[in-house]
């Protein structure tokens, strides 16, 4: 499966932008499955920090944006302790940018006007080959702990027992993008139970993990496979309840949303924001009463060339390769 990865770049002035990017060596350096514009000479799978001063960036207002796996608008309120830390650590402004989609996220970053962000789990390959993500940082728990489950889930009286019941009837993704909401299941469904979309059951598509858990607890979709770690929040905020959903399979526990800077940010700044995500003490802000819904607490290391392996795998079994066009 190949998912091309088109940017309309929205006149003469991101066009020019994006041309300002190119690498004048482009063609002559190591790069892997990076796009043209970047450089990888180290071999850590992401975009080097250019050489090339003329090429660096030092906005005034640095713009962050959190992957879209619910409304923006509960994100906002979350982070917002948070971008205050990171504008002392910076000196500079920051803005949070609300998205919709995450291919209007990984565009945002390409074109050049996302600065930082979370990308979800499986956007990062997509966001690190095409958009010069540099992953640095995931959340997880005070222990150290860290990821999320895949889950296929249903409503109780669905008449779906088992995941071979899906057979026949609807399940719903999220976006082609996501791991847990697409990638993941579509592996798994073909390796364990020899199912396929539209051969085996009807593919459809909420757009998000909240729409997909709302849809199955108001019975609108059979069945959905999602991130545990949205529904985990979604019942804490009693959005919807544990009774009105049933677990039908939980897949092993895989790296949540990774966060980090694009590539060509002055290195000094690029270090500046790392030292914001490891320094923000969580207790009693915003993105603690928000994120310790799924048992996270902090912000720990991460590269990912280790971390992101297993979804590169993931990507590889289903066969898709993305072209950054």
């Amino acid at each position: 499966m190949t998912i091309p990865f088109n940017i309309p770049l929205a006149g003469a002035v991101l066009a020019a932008a994006a041309l300002a990017w190119m690498p004048a060596s482009a063609q002559d350096c190591p790069r892997g499955d990076l796009d043209e514009r970047f450089c990888d000479a180290d071999g850590d799978l992401i975009a080097d920090i250019p050489t090339d001063e003329s090429m660096l960036i030092d906005p005034d207002t640095l713009v962050f944006a959190f992957t879209p796996v619910e409304d923006p608008a509960v994100y906002k309120s979350a982070w917002a302790d948070f971008l205050v830390h990171l504008e002392e650590k910076t000196g500079k402004k920051v803005m949070f940018f609300p998205v919709q989609s995450n291919a209007a996220q990984i565009e945002a970053m390409r074109s050049g006007r996302l600065h930082i962000a979370g990308f979800n789990t499986g956007s990062n390959p997509l966001a690190v080959n095409c958009a010069g993500f540099r992953s640095f940082a995931i959340m997880a728990a005070t222990d150290g702990s860290f990821g999320y489950e895949m889950e296929i889930i249903t409503y109780p009286g669905s008449g779906i027992e088992k995941v071979e019941d899906i057979k026949g009837k609807q399940l719903a993704f999220t976006s082609p993008t996501s791991n847990s909401g697409f990638k993941a299941p579509s592996a798994i469904l073909k390796a364990d139970y020899d199912m396929i979309p539209d051969r085996d059951f009807e593919p459809v598509f909420s757009g998000k993990h909240d729409n997909s858990i709302l849809g199955v607890a108001n019975k609108d979709y059979m069945a959905a496979s999602i991130a545990n770690s949205v529904m985990h929040r979604m019942i804490s905020r009693e959005v919807v309840t544990e009774d009105q959903l049933v677990s039908l399979y939980q897949s092993q526990t895989f790296p949540t949303t990774g966060y980090g800077t694009v590539y060509n940010l002055k290195p000094e700044l690029q270090e500046a924001i790392r030292d914001a995500f490891f320094s923000f003490e969580w207790e009693g802000t915003s993105l603690e009463e928000e994120f310790s819904k799924s048992n996270e607490g902090q912000f720990i290391p991460i590269t990912y060339q280790e971390y992101w392996d297993v979804i590169r795998k993931i990507d590889a079994a289903n066969g898709v390769s993305y072209a950054c066009e």
